[in-house]
């Protein structure tokens, strides 16, 4: 049931999450999570960090989200970004991360980056990939509590905003 861009448009809302929608963003991200290309995070967790959360709704259903982790005063991290897997491919994940850009820029934010299993994705919106080992920031506060520290496969992007 992918739908074109345009046709979606209309109909989309992009807003910063509210407590309605902790069930829906755990689902998005168990599914994710559950296939190994996405590390879990507790309804707990996410409620602890909501404000952190933009979500998109399509006909008042939540069917992606996003969010923004703020490291220092100039470095910021896009973080669980997920797409319900019947709107994939429609361009829903541009436009959250494109969100989280704006969103950043107007909290004087100077970088963004991202941990990825697809970074191409975010080479087309601008990123380019680097050394994990430049964002000690990210690496000493969240990395570090990960099972997958020692053994890390994700790709490290940054853009400049």
């Amino acid at each position: 049931m992918n739908f074109p861009l345009t046709q979606l448009q209309p109909e989309l809302v992009v807003r910063d999450a509210v407590m309605e929608d902790i069930d829906s963003i755990y689902s998005m991200m168990k599914s994710y999570s559950d296939r190994g290309i996405l590390l879990p995070r507790s309804k707990s967790d996410i409620c602890d960090n909501l404000l952190k959360f933009t979500v998109i709704d399509y006909n008042s259903e939540t069917i992606a989200c996003g969010a923004l982790e703020i490291f220092t005063s100039e470095l910021c991290e896009v973080r669980s970004l997920v797409v319900a897997s019947h709107m994939k491919h429609t361009g829903l994940g541009r436009i959250l991360v494109e969100s989280l850009m704006e969103k950043a820029r107007s909290l004087g934010l100077k970088r963004i980056m991202a941990l990825t299993y697809v970074p191409e994705f975010f080479h087309k919106l601008g990123f380019k990939t680097v050394q994990k080992e430049l964002f000690p920031e990210k690496v000493w506060s969240v990395c570090v509590k990960c099972c997958k520290f020692n053994d890390c496969d994700e790709v490290a992007v940054v853009a400049d905003l």
